[in-house]
Formats: C-alpha cells, sequence, structure tokens
C-alpha cells in the first residue's frame, strides 16, 4: 500500500471582475472582511480580451486579484466558491448600478507548480470537486514560467498577470519553506 502524503497549505487568490472602479474598492473590502488580510494585491487592469460579461457587468469592467496572507487547506475551495457567489449576489443588491451582475469573483487557489480556479460550471477540462462546484488547471508554473491550455481564459493567456502571479507564488514558496523550519 502506498503512503498518503500530507496535504499542502495553498495561497487563497480570488480574481474580482467589477462594473467599475467604485464596485471594486467596495468588492475589495467585502473580500478582506471574509478572508483576512491581503498580502499581494494586483494593478488594476481594464478587461478588454473578451465581452461575455458585457450585458452582466457593462463594458468598462476592471480585473484586480487578492491574494490571502493566511494559507489554506486546498479541500476549502468548493465552499469558498459558494461564499463568493453568496458575496456577488449581496453586492448585486446593495450597488447602485445598473448591471444585475456588477461584481464577478473568481476564487482560485496557487500552489508552487500551478494555479487553479473554482468554477460553477462543468466542461470537459474541469474536474468536480464536490458541493456542486468544479475546478480547473488554469496555468501551470513550469521552468520558471506560467505555461498555458487552449481553454485557459484569454486574459490569463495573455500573460498580463504573470507577474503578479509570480509575486504570489513566491510569497507562497517562502511561507511553506518557513512553516518546515517551525
Amino acid at each position: 500500500m502506498w503512503e498518503i502524503q500530507d496535504i499542502q497549505p495553498v495561497k487563497l487568490i480570488v480574481g474580482i471582475l467589477a462594473c467599475d472602479e467604485s464596485a471594486l474598492d467596495v468588492s475589495r473590502q467585502v473580500l478582506l472582511d471574509a478572508y483576512g488580510q491581503a498580502d499581494l494585491v494586483s494593478e488594476v487592469w481594464p478587461f478588454d480580451m473578451t465581452e461575455y460579461y458585457v450585458d452582466e457587468a457593462g463594458p468598462n469592467m476592471v480585473r484586480q486579484f487578492m491574494a490571502f496572507e493566511n494559507l489554506i487547506d486546498p479541500g476549502r475551495l468548493a465552499a469558498i466558491k459558494h461564499e463568493t457567489n453568496r458575496m456577488e449576489q449581496e453586492l448585486a443588491k446593495q450597488l447602485d448600478t445598473p448591471y444585475p451582475r456588477p461584481v464577478n469573483f473568481d476564487p482560485g487557489v496557487i500552489e508552487p507548480s500551478k494555479l487553479i480556479l473554482a468554477s460553477t460550471k462543468n466542461f470537459a477540462h474541469r474536474i468536480y470537486i464536490g458541493n456542486h462546484m468544479y475546478a480547473e488547471v488554469t496555468m501551470t508554473y513550469n521552468k520558471g514560467k506560467w505555461e498555458t491550455f487552449p481553454f485557459t481564459f484569454p486574459d490569463y493567456k495573455s500573460g498580463r498577470y504573470n507577474a503578479y502571479l509570480n509575486k504570489v507564488r513566491q510569497t507562497l514558496v517562502h511561507q511553506l519553506r518557513e512553516r518546515k523550519k517551525n
């Protein structure tokens, strides 16, 4: 019989799509209240590589990421996706916008070798992770760089987030080393 290995904690990361900077500001605070201190917050980028969400959040969406200081058990990802879905629904009621879904949260985790994103939708490249949720390996980290797949979302595929994802990964690797010392 093979030995079962301990599960390594991972870095929680949440991508925020917001209809505008004001909704983005409110969204960041909601996530901080839920998941604690963010140790890495990205710059804000225009979300301009697809029109998929235009009907839900308008034509001038912005994207930002937050990575959280406390490492988590990767088995929590499905529950976190349910939590962020509820947060989106509450924000849709609270924010004064003409859009039905002014904020979209994309939670995921970073391990040293990959970025995994949660989804409510099944597809050929997604795996069921329980509790009516799916996950996909969106990108892998190999030989010092992020690599994509044919199904990787266009904005991730563009490479514009790679420098930020590198910082998140480096922070995680440092945190894991520190845990081993203690």
